[in-house]
């Protein structure tokens, strides 16, 4: 993850791969060891370094960083058990061999007589808040600003709760009654989302869901709620041509074709190789036949000859509502992201609007909470492009949009279970 800069899932199915790993338990410890770890990194760092003082976590090795960081996790946030601190140390000398450690071997044992209050008493509020909810201090600052202090504590604190699992039924396959029956009987239990078409929250499954004949078969989805709304909101009729851009890996491409009933044009872009690998084989699973692939940059002009009736954009962003299953992307951003991360969906935004034909609609979304990702984005764009207007987003399962936006919707994961989540329907009137 540190070498490549890969997300946490991406990390662990390449090392799973690589290693050869089958045993489903060590798969999901590893799962678990790696995404909660990386959820708590700030604090466990700033742990580790008081410890080490005068040296710190920079002084050492990759490999022996990672090692203190899964230490300190095991052995102070899971349980302070000595024997399990001897074990796990003997599991990092068998991996990193006893020199590595010998540098940190008597701080292993003084970790353990550590109070974790210690290491908070002579902080500021706000960095004593991002090491106790696990944020970076400067997006701390950026929610107190955002929300209040109340509300953003709300919200800093959810970000750590891993949301409920959604996933979305797939009716070009068979009738929605019919695979429901077929998915209970397949071990798979769920709830209904009200105000949402087909989408249901994961109650109990008795083995993982991508291992079950029902996903493999193409029966469901597995999507946030937010996603499906912003593909309900697009709300495309049958027949109708779709441009849906940053396509892969296929959940909105998926969801239109679905809405169309397989009728119509959909043209899905996306400049990732390997994501549109993964879109083609989704595509394939869910029976979508009314998709076309297009491999390119969706800020530069696209190879479409005619406008379309909908474009669906849901550009690269910071994330910031969804750290809950991204954890380490708490840790790659800055400030300075958010508004690089503008300045990329502000380009994608004015191609998108040049594909829309006259009475069609572009919707703009993002799992991004910041404005300038999202409403100060929308509002220079009618600036600029004054023959758009906003229009209501429905169904509306949010909260209105900030900056007096109230056609937008946002959600929350402390308000909504979900993912934090930004839409916008915006209508061409020229």
């Amino acid at each position: 993850m540190e070498l490549r800069r890969l997300s946490e899932r991406l990390a662990l199915t390449k090392t799973i791969n690589q290693l050869r790993i089958r045993d489903p338990e060590a798969i999901k410890l590893a799962h678990k060891l790696v995404y909660e770890t990386t959820r708590r990194q700030n604090f466990i760092d700033h742990f580790i370094n008081s410890a080490l003082s005068p040296k710190s976590l920079r002084d050492f090795r990759i490999g022996l960083r990672a090692f203190l960081r899964l230490y300190v996790y095991e052995t102070k946030i899971v349980n302070g058990d000595l024997g399990k601190a001897i074990n796990v140390a003997r599991m990092g000398r068998s991996i990193l061999g006893w020199q590595e450690l010998q540098d940190v071997e008597e701080k292993l044992g003084e970790m353990l007589s550590i109070e974790l209050s210690q290491i908070l008493s002579s902080l500021g509020e706000e960095e004593k808040i991002g090491l106790l909810t696990f944020h970076p201090t400067w997006f701390v600052k950026y929610c107190f600003q955002l929300f209040g202090r109340d509300e953003a504590l709300k919200f800093l604190e959810s970000s750590n709760k891993i949301p409920p699992t959604y996933i979305r039924i797939n009716t070009l396959k068979a009738s929605e009654e019919n695979l429901l029956r077929r998915m209970e009987a397949d071990g798979i239990t769920l709830e209904k989302v009200p105000q949402l078409r087909h989408t249901y929250k994961l109650i109990k499954s008795q083995k993982p869901l991508t291992k079950t004949k029902s996903f493999l078969n193409g029966f469901f989805y597995i999507q946030d709620k937010a996603s499906c709304l912003a593909a309900e909101i697009a709300d495309p009729s049958k027949g109708s041509t779709v441009l849906d851009l940053c396509a892969a890996p296929g959940a909105k491409t998926t969801y239109l074709a679905q809405l169309m009933g397989n009728e119509g044009t959909i043209y899905s872009v996306d400049y990732s190789k390997r994501r549109m690998t993964i879109w083609k084989r989704e595509v394939k699973r869910m029976g979508v036949t009314t998709a076309s692939p297009i491999l390119t940059d969706a800020r530069r002009p696209l190879p479409i000859k005619s406008p379309v009736d909908l474009v669906i954009l849901d550009p690269p962003c910071t994330g910031t509502g969804a750290f809950a299953k991204i954890p380490s992307a708490k840790w790659r951003i800055t400030e300075k992201s958010i508004l690089t991360m503008a300045k990329v969906q502000w380009e994608m935004l004015n191609t998108a609007a040049d594909y829309v034909t006259k009475g069609g609609c572009l919707i703009y979304s993002t799992c991004s909470i910041t404005t300038e990702e999202n409403e100060a984005l929308i509002e220079k764009f009618l600036k600029v492009r004054s023959n758009f207007k906003l229009v209501d987003a429905t169904p509306r399962i949010g909260v209105t949009g900030l900056r007096g936006l109230t056609e937008c919707q946002r959600l929350y994961p402390h308000i909504h279970s979900c993912n934090g989540f930004f839409v916008a329907k915006i209508l061409r009137s020229g």
